[in-house]
């Protein structure tokens, strides 16, 4: 062969192969699967966490009325109005940092939890969703300021009626 695979591949190619390759190999396949899942879902986070906070800063900056944009429940990075941009930058990077973590700490809890259960039980089926989503959830609550008994209860059944559904919707789309 004289060129390379990786010369001849283009943007679309690797998208389409983002499920089939794996960063790591850490010598078990469910430690493996743990930091690759940790890896994209911080990366997701950080990407989703970036772009809320682009939105609600030109939805602040475009509007005329200084409640439409000012709401801060829906604005996550209320430290980001810094004296200066080193500080707004500070608290832009610690926010993201968390955010990140979050997500990747979902999805390598849930991830070595249905793994785990698949190879214990020797199945993978929506029981194993289930229960990986209600740990996952109750897991994510305890991460936030307000892990009180209900909502962690409430994350719990959150994340395991969607893990389900999605189990359970799988083959149908």
């Amino acid at each position: 062969m004289s060129g390379s695979n990786l010369e001849t591949r283009s943007f679309l190619d690797e998208i389409r192969g983002f499920d089939k390759s794996s960063y790591f190999d850490l010598g078990h396949p469910l430690l493996n699967r743990m930091a690759d899942s940790f890896v994209r879902a911080a990366g997701i986070g950080v990407a989703q966490a970036v772009t809320r906070e682009a939105y609600f800063t030109a939805l602040e900056s475009g509007s005329v009325d200084s409640d439409v944009g000012a709401n801060k429940k829906h604005h996550r990075f209320p430290d980001l109005r810094g004296e200066d941009s080193r500080k707004s930058v500070e608290a832009l990077v610690r926010r993201t940092g968390k955010e990140s973590l979050q997500w990747g700490m979902a999805a390598g809890v849930y991830s070595g939890i249905t793994y785990g259960l698949k190879e214990a039980r020797g199945v993978h089926d929506w029981k194993n969703s289930a229960l990986a989503g209600a740990i996952t959830g109750a897991t994510i609550a305890l991460t936030t300021e307000s892990n009180s008994h209900e909502h962690v209860v409430q994350c719990a059944i959150t994340g395991a009626a969607l893990s389900a559904a999605a189990n359970l919707l799988t083959g149908i789309f």
